[in-house]
């Protein structure tokens, strides 16, 4: 009679739910020094749009037992636990242009978008 012993399988590291770039760090420490003072950014995935989904973004007092916290840049920023699967690895960014200016996502889990970028489906 022969034993076969199977090593434990490595699991490989999950990327971080999501990261910050500088500007949206410095966009989102300025917007909690200012008038948002004591709050936090809770980002959710909403059913919205021509592609299915949308990002957004509310204030909060405090997370709610239903949020992950995501630190980054020594900034806290919940977001939605329904809308973690569809974040995974996404990058936060803050974006300035001649007319518009607001924060962005990288996301990696995105098929694809609408034509006017409001949605997305993954």
């Amino acid at each position: 009679m022969s034993t076969t012993i199977t090593a434990p399988r490595k699991t490989r590291a999950l990327p971080p739910l999501m990261t910050l770039t500088d500007a949206a760090a410095d966009r989102l420490r300025a917007l909690y020094e200012k008038g948002e003072q004591g709050k936090l950014l809770r980002i959710a995935v909403k059913t919205k749009g021509c592609s299915g989904l949308s990002y957004d973004m509310s204030w909060t007092d405090e997370p709610a037992p239903s949020d992950e916290v995501v630190s980054d840049k020594g900034l806290t920023v919940l977001v939605d636990r329904k809308a973690s699967l569809f974040l995974i690895g996404t990058v936060m960014d803050y974006e300035v242009k001649s007319l518009t200016s607001g924060f962005t996502f990288t996301n990696p889990n995105e098929k694809g978008r609408c034509g006017c970028g409001e949605s997305f489906h993954v």
